[in-house]
């Protein structure tokens, strides 16, 4: 049967259940949100007293940051109710979401009452994080126990993109099919499907591995600090590490875990064998649970240092006294430091001798024995082990990719060499000759299928273009900072490959070269787009510096107007230009995707024009492309000088779009040229489809002539509220130096009065007003303390 979700039942308001209605809000579902009534209210109570949890975990959610809204109007989508009252309207709906208290008699009892107000079909899924999901559709009916099954999600629903999928024997087939493909596509989340075993596998893997490393800081003697660093960043890991997660998740609820893992797989030796210290418990007894109670592995203070920072103390796991804490100092950190790609780094630091190399090496062998035990009893395959703890627990790569990075063989021998045991599969694996479980070939990613002992295409990633499954054979033309793909059917694909995907003068040639290439030859168009974490942090400052503090100002003048030379190529290409982007999209990259033919976005896209921070305005085109946005949103009898407040305001306060949806009220994207898509690992994918969209009929633009600005009288409008800004605190005096400039370009400078000017004309006065601000000392300033602490200053 085709289905359709348009409308979800929450049953449940509690931190989790607020966070998926939100999401759920975010794309586009009506959502009935349903929690208790409160102790001591009558039946006959106004309904905001009857829903009051209800509504302040609402209002709670409205205030948090992270935002679990695109947008705050999205709350609207929420309906908030209660059990009492409102349980029967989930009749209407398509979705019913369990979300309440992990207890199962609780929720067998709430379900006995779904199951007799719910219209045959509907879904009905738990996102219980430890209870096995046959247990609670025991005693329901047939329709119930088919239409039945666990949905786990992560928090934050919003940002953490694991949906673990755990269907029971008695679940339909089609309803597992339908929501892997509905969690991926239209929730944006990386769908799991996992087997009902205890933890499911994101936990099962996430929390036994930091549970090993808890043992092992003790055994090497190590302190919190360091281990936090090592296991961070050097490793692909977040910067939380390891105590600093646990802290984040709750030193309760990983007890709970780990107990109930002892406890319910009772066949699981590695996890048997793993003994929580006596630090550890030390914490979880004295209710030093972590952030919740704002004192676990770290305890903060709520004082402030003599430089105004926060004073966060450490666990001295000998003492057991939290203390200041001493940078670490470890040798493996410094090489970590000095090796940007990640898989020669994990590799540098396993290697390492010293006691940081020896955890990461001990608690990865420990790692790769127990994903090797655990298949296929929790999954049947290998990728959806990665796939969990790459989208749960953010790693940059997971377990069995890790171990690809050692190799089959080495890492399986130095594993037993530690005393762990290495499943049959994987032994058998490396008598056949192979020593990796994945490949590429044909441009598609491949997994190691222990079952046909032989390699094949993961499933559902047909339409996630990987750009690594193209560079072998697929590859037109590079530079030490871009690569040029032939990404099938006549498009090309341009991917950066700089430090971070900063622009610099490789970038811009670059993309004009794989322009040129694009129009030259038999190509239908081009995609610039990546699949790194952010699609690009901005400008190269380095070399923006350089010039700046040698005052070379004919080579700035030169590495601006090439800068905006490259944005005006990808408007004016004779050939479809799309845009594909995620993450942080900065500054030129900004730039980039406004003048692009069209963007396709992921909706965790954080887009803004942040040069602001540096002491600097757009220089790239986004000044002037902020002048003629307005330009074209000005309509008779329209006094024009609100809509250019708004645009200056954006530029002025390095206003950034915290979502897709978001950078449309920023005016980053435009309604009907640029869209999202809720998967980010869809973007290119979906970026080719709009080339070739774009391609049957396609004109190239012109140069623009007709740029309504607003001269002199806007200008002093814009001075007006540069200053309300300053008497608001929110900006210093080289802030307002700073808006005036921009003020300038956008106003179309010292102009009499209003009338219209070409798009060069704008782009001359924004490098004009770009390379004087790079002759200011607080510039200079600003430039140098970014490069040096990565943070901007206010001066």
């Amino acid at each position: 049967m085709s289905r359709k979700i348009s409308k979800v039942a929450v049953l449940g308001s509690g931190v989790m259940g607020t966070g998926i209605a939100c999401h759920l809000a975010n794309v586009g579902m009506k959502v009935l949100m349903l929690d208790i009534v409160p102790k001591g209210v009558d039946k006959d109570a106004p309904a905001a007293q009857r829903n009051a949890i209800g509504n302040g975990a609402l209002k709670a959610a409205l205030k948090a940051k992270p935002a679990p809204l695109y947008v705050k109007r999205y709350a609207s989508r929420i309906t908030v109710g209660n059990f009492d009252d409102d349980l029967d309207k989930i009749a209407d709906c398509d979705w019913i979401i369990e979300v309440i208290i992990e207890r199962l008699d609780i929720k067998q009892s709430l379900f006995e009452k779904v199951d007799a107000i719910r219209k045959p079909g509907t879904i009905v899924s738990s996102n219980t994080s430890g209870i096995p999901i046959h247990m609670m559709a025991e005693g329901r009916s047939e329709d119930f126990r088919k239409h039945f099954l666990g949905t786990h999600f992560f928090n934050p629903p919003r940002y953490l993109r694991l949906l673990e999928i755990i269907p029971t024997a008695d679940t339909d087939q089609g309803v597992v099919d339908f929501l892997m493909n509905f969690g991926s596509v239209v929730l944006g989340k990386q769908t799991v499907l996992c087997k009902d075993t205890p933890g499911f596998i994101a936990n099962r893997i996430g929390v036994y591995g930091m549970a090993k490393i808890l043992e092992l800081t003790e055994e090497l003697g190590m302190t919190i600090s360091e281990v936090d660093k090592i296991t961070g960043p050097p490793v692909g890991r977040p910067k939380t590490g390891t105590f600093r997660l646990a802290d984040l998740v709750g030193n309760d609820v990983i007890d709970k875990v780990m107990k109930g893992l002892k406890q319910n797989a009772p066949h699981d030796k590695m996890v048997a064998d793993v003994k929580m210290p006596e630090y550890f418990n030390y914490l979880v007894e004295n209710n030093f649970l972590g952030d919740k109670t704002k004192k676990g592995f770290y305890h903060k203070t709520g004082q402030r240092d003599e430089k105004g920072r926060s004073i966060i103390l450490g666990l001295n796991l000998e003492t057991k006294e939290h203390e200041a804490t001493a940078r670490p100092d470890l040798p493996s950190l410094k090489l970590a430091k000095q090796i940007d790609d990640l898989k020669n780094r994990f590799k540098a630091v396993f290697n390492s001798e010293d006691k940081g190399g020896a955890l990461v090496r001990k608690s990865s062998l420990a790692l790769f024995a127990y994903v090797s035990q655990r298949v296929p009893e929790i999954s049947d395959h290998i990728y959806p082990v990665d796939d969990a703890l790459k989208a749960g627990f953010a790693w940059d790569l997971g377990p069995f990719e890790y171990w690809d990075v050692i190799g089959v063989k080495e890492g399986a021998e130095l594993a037993k060499a530690e005393g762990y045991e290495i499943s049959d599969w994987v032994e058998k694996m490396i008598a056949n000759g192979h020593n990796a479980f994945y490949k590429m070939e044909g441009g598609k990613r491949l997994y190691y299928n222990q079952d046909s002992e032989s390699y094949e295409v993961i499933p559902g990633s047909e339409e996630a273009i990987v750009l690594d499954a193209y560079r072998a054979t697929s590859v037109v033309f590079s530079n030490d900072e871009v690569s040029l793909h032939d990404i099938g059917d006549g498009v090309l694909c341009l991917e950066f490959t700089s430090k971070m995907n900063s622009i610099g003068e490789g970038v811009l040639r670059g993309v004009q070269q794989a322009i040129q290439i694009t129009e030259d030859g038999d190509w239908t168009g081009l995609v610039i787009g990546n699949n790194g974490k952010n699609f690009s942090v901005g400008a190269n400052l380095m070399l923006i510096g350089m010039m700046a503090f040698q005052q070379q100002w004919d080579q700035l003048n030169m590495a601006v107007k090439l800068f905006q030379d490259t944005t005006m190529k990808c408007r004016y290409s004779s050939k479809p230009v799309v845009v594909a982007t995620q993450g942080y999209v900065f500054g030129g990259g900004c730039e980039t995707l406004m003048h692009c033919d069209a963007a396709v976005v992921g909706a965790e896209s954080y887009i803004g024009l942040v040069e602001v921070g540096v002491g600097l305005i757009p220089g790239g085109g986004g000044t002037k492309e902020f002048a003629l946005r307005a330009s074209d949103s000005y309509f008779d009898g329209d006094v024009k000088i609100p809509t250019l407040i708004d645009k200056f305001r954006t530029i002025a306060m390095a206003a950034v779009a915290t979502s897709g949806t978001e950078a449309y009220d920023k005016g980053y994207l435009i309604e009907g040229r640029d869209r999202i898509v809720t998967n980010a690992s869809l973007n290119i994918y979906e970026a080719k489809k709009e080339v070739l969209h774009l391609a049957s009929g396609y004109v190239a633009p012109v140069m623009r002539e007709d740029i309504t600005v607003l001269g002199r009288g806007g200008m002093a409008a814009l001075y007006a509220a540069a200053h309300s800004l300053k008497l608001g605190k929110y900006a210093s005096e080289h802030d307002i130096k700073i808006a005036q400039k921009i003020a300038y370009v956008l106003c179309g400078g010292d102009l009499t009065g209003e009338q219209k000017v070409s798009e060069q004309y704008l782009l001359d006065i924004e490098r004009e007003a770009f390379i004087s601000l790079c002759g200011e000392q607080k510039t200079l300033e600003r430039i140098q303390h970014m490069l040096e602490k990565n943070k901007p200053l206010r001066n």
